[in-house]
C-alpha cells in the first residue's frame, strides 16, 4: 500500500483532497492529511473512511516533520511557496517523493541532483497555474514533432479565468481562485525576459501592466495578454533551443492590467518593509498613506490627482469596487 501524505490543507487542496480519497481503494492508497489547524485538515478530510486519517503538523517541528514524512511513500506539499524547502529537505532524509504545485526555485532546484542520486521524484509546477499550461504545451509540442514537424515559434496563454455566468457586477471581471499574496506580490516580481525574433526583448517591472496586447479567443471573447516574468528559462525544459521566438503570458480581462497598475505605482505591491500601525487602519487609512498629505482634499481625489485617472475611468470604477476607500 502507498503512504500519501498532504502538508496543507488550505483552500487549494477542496478539490485534491476527495480526488485522493477516491484513490484510496482502486490505487491501494492510504491518505494522510495534516495541517498546522487539526480542525482545519480534519475538516478538509471529511467523514472518517478506511485508510484515511487526519493530523496536525506545524512544519517549523522538524522531528514533528520528520516523523510524518518518514512513514510516507509520496510527500504533496501545499504549504506557502517559501515553506517547501523545508519540506522538501525533510523528503531528502526520510526518502520520500515530492510533490507541490508551485514555481521552481533555486533552492529546490539545487535539491534536484542529490534527489535523483537517491532514485527520488520531486516534480514542482503540476497545479492548475503553473501546470495544465506546461501539460498542454508539452502536448502539443510532441504532437508536432512526432508528425515530423519543426517549431520555429512558441508563444502560450494562460489564466484562472471566470466564466461570464459568474462575473456578476464585478467591474474586475476577474477573482482570487488561489493565494491571494501570491497574486498581489505578483506586481512586484523581476523583469520579464523573452525571445522575439532571434532577438531578447526585456520589460522592467513597473511596465509590465502597461506592456499588454489584445488577444481574441474564438467562442469566448477578447483579452488581454500580460508577459511572464521568465519565459527563457522554460527553453530546455520544453526543447525549443532552436526557436526565435518564445513567450509566455498571462490572460486577463480587458482593463484589468491599467487598474492593477495602480496598486503597482502606489507601491501597494511591495512587501520589502512593514508597515507600522496596520492593525488598527481601515482600508481607506491604508490607501491614504501612500497618497500626499492634504487635509482639505478626500482619499479618492488625492489618487485621481496622483495617477491621473479621469473622473469618469473604468479605472476608478474598478478601484473603488475593490474596496479601498
Amino acid at each position: 500500500m502507498t503512504k500519501v501524505l498532504l502538508i496543507g490543507a488550505g483552500l487549494s487542496t477542496q478539490k485534491l483532497v476527495p480526488y485522493l480519497k477516491g484513490l484510496v481503494h482502486s490505487h491501494s492508497i492510504e491518505l494522510r492529511v495534516v495541517d498546522r489547524n487539526i480542525s482545519i485538515a480534519s475538516a478538509r478530510m471529511g467523514r472518517a473512511s478506511e485508510n484515511c486519517s487526519a493530523g496536525e503538523l506545524d512544519i517549523t517541528d522538524v522531528t514533528a516533520l520528520d516523523t510524518e514524512i518518514s512513514s510516507c511513500s509520496i510527500t504533496i506539499s501545499m504549504v506557502p511557496a517559501h515553506m517547501h524547502i523545508l519540506v522538501a529537505e525533510a523528503c531528502l532524509k526520510n526518502r520520500s517523493h515530492l510533490i507541490t504545485a508551485s514555481y521552481l526555485t533555486k533552492e529546490m532546484e539545487a535539491l534536484s541532483e542529490e534527489a535523483e542520486k537517491l532514485g527520488l521524484v520531486f516534480l514542482n509546477e503540476c497545479g492548475l497555474d503553473p501546470g495544465i499550461d506546461h501539460m498542454s504545451a508539452m502536448q502539443l509540442i510532441e504532437g508536432i514533432r512526432e508528425n515530423g514537424g519543426k517549431i520555429r515559434l512558441f508563444e502560450s496563454f494562460t489564466g484562472g479565468l471566470l466564466s461570464p455566468s459568474s462575473e456578476g457586477t464585478n467591474p474586475w471581471r476577474y477573482k482570487f481562485t488561489w493565494n491571494p499574496r501570491n497574486v498581489v506580490l505578483a506586481g512586484q516580481g523581476g523583469t520579464v525576459k523573452f525571445l522575439q525574433e532571434g532577438k531578447y526583448k526585456y520589460i522592467p517591472p513597473h511596465m509590465v501592466f502597461r506592456r499588454t496586447e489584445f488577444i481574441n479567443v474564438k467562442g469566448y471573447g477578447r483579452f488581454e495578454g500580460l508577459a511572464n516574468r521568465d519565459s527563457l528559462k522554460y527553453r530546455d525544459a520544453y526543447g525549443l533551443t532552436e526557436v526565435k521566438t518564445l513567450y509566455r503570458g498571462t490572460l486577463r480581462r480587458p482593463g484589468y492590467a491599467r487598474a492593477w497598475d495602480c496598486f503597482v505605482r502606489l507601491g501597494m505591491t511591495d512587501d520589502s518593509y512593514v508597515i507600522e500601525g496596520l492593525k488598527e487602519m481601515t482600508f481607506r487609512d491604508f490607501t491614504n498613506l501612500f497618497l500626499a498629505y492634504n487635509s482639505h482634499d478626500s482619499v479618492e481625489l488625492k489618487l485621481k490627482y496622483y495617477l491621473n485617472i479621469p473622473q469618469d475611468s473604468e479605472i476608478f470604477t474598478k478601484l473603488e469596487w475593490a474596496g479601498i476607500f
